[in-house]
């Protein structure tokens, strides 16, 4: 029952710092030639390169669909593109996308501005999860109206599930016939609680500066994965545009709805977007350039008054969320595991091949099919080599 939010159209720029290094503008063969001009085929290379990555991690939908399950993230990669997949966590998209012949200017105008705006973080991050970031920055994804949160709560509707709600502070291990038994631990506005379950599915991460839980009797014992999380602040703005500080002195001749900038030791922000209501009616327009808006800036600190100053002419009103988005990939080289013990499983180490809504969805749909064939032994469905041949055969 949920529908596409409709879009509204919006030019894009890559600002340094001190001007627009890359600017979008209404006519798509102006702006391939523009790309052209700066960059020479380093936009058809970086095309290839992602639709290559994303046609061999779209046969996870095909072999979800047959039942087939992954115990590990390296096997689930294996499973997509072999090693040359896993090896893709271990390795910056910098390095991927030079070796297929992409300019480091290119690397330096372009790609930084987009992985700054998804992640917050350099084109260091692992050629995986740059491969993805590039992907939805190429103008596929939408969202849905009414905001994308439509998605979990019509989830849980669908499923009927029983929900607690309470934190859960610890998993405890016991047995019963020969068969492990988790004892879930949580807080609730009633107090102290626990229940018994076959199977726990962990969801949030577990590392020590996200995880607050502890694992209990467990042997060897469960303990928090190494890598930290990447801090990262939105301010929700809304005032008017200083657009003398990108160049443009009269605010009525400033184009740009989507700002991206480049990994300059002087800016303090990463990315500024003009956004739009998660509602979006058929007569909505975008606010005029001299207009007071609503503005989205992500930076990886609070803004000061100065900063504030320095972006806005004036502004009516700042909401401002700080929160750990996304893993900070310098900090961790190994991939977490899926199986934690017999039934207990592990959602959330996805993040740390790449993040975003549809790499935890597939993860979860990994987790419920490898958690289902398990239980019923049926081992055929998991870790299986040569998938795509099995697939055709299926079918």
């Amino acid at each position: 029952g949920l529908r596409q939010r409709r879009e509204v159209p919006g030019k894009s720029a890559v600002f340094s710092g001190e001007h627009f290094v890359l600017e979008e503008t209404d006519w798509y063969l102006l702006n391939l030639f523009r790309l052209w001009w700066h960059y020479g085929i380093s936009f058809l290379r970086l095309q290839m390169w992602v639709e290559e990555v994303m046609e061999k991690f779209m046969r996870i939908y095909k072999y979800q669909a047959h039942g087939y399950a992954f115990s590990s993230l390296e096997e689930l990669l294996r499973s997509l593109g072999g090693e040359a997949f896993v090896n893709m966590t271990q390795r910056s998209v910098a390095e991927a996308l030079l070796e297929v012949g992409v300019t480091q200017r290119f690397v330096d105008d372009v790609i930084a501005a987009v992985l700054r705006s998804s992640y917050g973080q350099s084109v260091l991050v692992p050629a995986f999860a740059g491969a993805m970031s590039l992907a939805g920055a190429q103008g596929s994804t939408w969202a849905v109206e009414g905001g994308n949160k439509l998605v979990c709560s019509g989830l849980l509707k669908l499923t009927k599930a029983n929900i607690i709600h309470g934190r859960v502070t610890g998993v405890s291990l016991h047995s019963s016939e020969g068969r492990a038994l988790y004892q879930v631990h949580y807080t609730s506005s009633e107090g102290q609680g626990s229940a018994f379950y076959d199977m726990v599915v962990v969801t949030t991460a577990l590392h020590p500066s996200r995880s607050n839980f502890s694992f209990q009797n467990f042997e060897p014992p469960i303990d928090n994965f190494p890598g930290t999380f990447q801090p990262s602040v939105t301010s929700v703005v809304h005032g008017y545009l200083n657009s003398s500080y990108f160049g443009f002195p009269d605010p009525k001749l400033f184009p740009f709805a989507s700002i991206l900038t480049t990994d300059t030791p002087a800016l303090f922000f990463n990315a500024m977007d003009n956004i739009c209501p998660v509602n979006v009616s058929a007569a909505f327009r975008r606010k005029q350039p001299q207009e007071a808006a609503v503005w989205r800036v992500l930076s990886e600190q609070p803004l000061d008054k100065q900063q504030l100053k320095t972006l806005f002419r004036s502004y009516y009103s700042v909401q401002v969320t700080e929160w750990q988005s996304h893993p900070r990939y310098d900090s961790a080289k190994s991939l977490p595991p899926i199986v934690l013990h017999e039934n207990l499983f592990y959602l959330s180490g996805v993040e740390w091949v790449a993040s975003s809504m549809e790499m935890i969805a597939v993860a979860a749909k990994n987790v419920a099919l490898l958690a289902y064939n398990r239980w019923y032994q049926d081992l055929e469905k998991i870790d299986q080599k040569d998938l795509m041949h099995k697939v055709k055969t299926e079918l």
